[in-house]
């Protein structure tokens, strides 16, 4: 049951990442749905009462310093309820790792938008086919950075080159 948990939640994630390139929006109910199906997932991993907590913890910390980059304009409002969400399933143990995946794709991500905005210099000029996707004018889609962090905090064993032992 633990894998049909973690699975809609991966589905959760691609969707809140097509949705945000195609939209630059996060649906809340699919935020809420990837943070509450760890609810449904902990007690199939026999989660403790301290894990729960600990888990809480990192979310609401990940939530505080995303709502200061919300503030500053630096990411969306969508952005900072997702990064709370992805850190709840990550907790304290996979912070790191997943906070170096979230961060490394959020690069890729705005240096291809740069690279784009480079090519393609005149504002008014049409993006050909899939580009226009990735108009700079739309902002960066940060929601596919934290989408591919969460998936990797869902099935830990592929941070398994990136953890600290």
């Amino acid at each position: 049951m633990l894998y049909a948990v973690k699975l809609a939640t991966c589905f959760a994630l691609a969707f809140l990442a097509v949705h945000d390139v195609r939209f630059r929006r996060l649906p809340t109910r699919a935020v809420l749905l990837v943070a509450g199906l760890y609810f449904v997932g902990a007690p199939f991993a026999q989660a403790s009462v301290a894990s729960l907590a600990s888990h809480l913890g990192a979310a609401a910390m990940a939530f505080a310093i995303a709502a200061v980059l919300f503030h500053f304009g630096w990411l969306g409002g969508g952005d900072a309820k997702l990064a709370a969400a992805v850190f709840l399933w990550a907790g304290p143990p996979l912070a790191w790792p997943v906070l170096f995946i979230v961060s490394s794709c959020g690069l890729v991500l705005g240096l291809a938008m740069l690279a784009i905005r480079v090519r393609y210099r005149d504002p008014s000029a049409q993006l050909p086919g899939m580009l226009a996707l990735f108009a700079p004018a739309r902002g960066v889609p940060y929601g596919v950075a934290l989408a591919l962090g969460g998936m990797a905090a869902v099935w830990p064993l592929a941070l398994r080159p990136l953890l600290i032992v």
